[in-house]
């Protein structure tokens, strides 16, 4: 049975730091390309960010290029999301996604497995 876990969500405020943490099991960790999502109140889930099979290719939306940083440890079955100068905006619940492939995608369709998300909350 596969499950992805996502942690380290919270409420900080604008400016602070948060890494979330993703960890795999049940599958080939390293068959995976692996990517963040995330669902704001009363909005669709959007791309965040994605790394590939390897971790050596990374992938980010505009609104969060320069802040956010995807890496993964393979020997540790994990996906992390270093979330820096976090703002208002960023407010949402974040979810982890695996997609059997070399390579990410940015549409949420193309991934096979997710979790159940940790919310991020930023105040003003």
């Amino acid at each position: 049975q596969v499950q992805l876990v996502e942690s380290g969500g919270g409420l900080v405020q604008a400016g602070a730091s948060l890494r979330l943490s993703c960890a795999a099991s049940g599958l080939t960790f390293t068959d995976y390309a692996m990517g963040w999502f995330r669902r704001a109140p009363g909005k669709e889930r959007m791309f965040v960010a994605a790394i590939t099979r390897g971790g050596g290719t990374t992938r980010y939306a505009d609104s969060v290029k320069g802040r956010f940083t995807i890496s993964r440890d393979n020997a540790k079955n994990t996906v992390y999301l270093q979330m820096n100068s976090l703002k208002p905006e960023d407010t949402a619940v974040y979810y982890c996604a695996a997609k059997r492939a070399y390579s990410y995608t940015h549409l949420a369709a193309d991934y096979n497995y997710w979790g159940q998300g940790t919310q991020v909350t930023v105040s003003s």
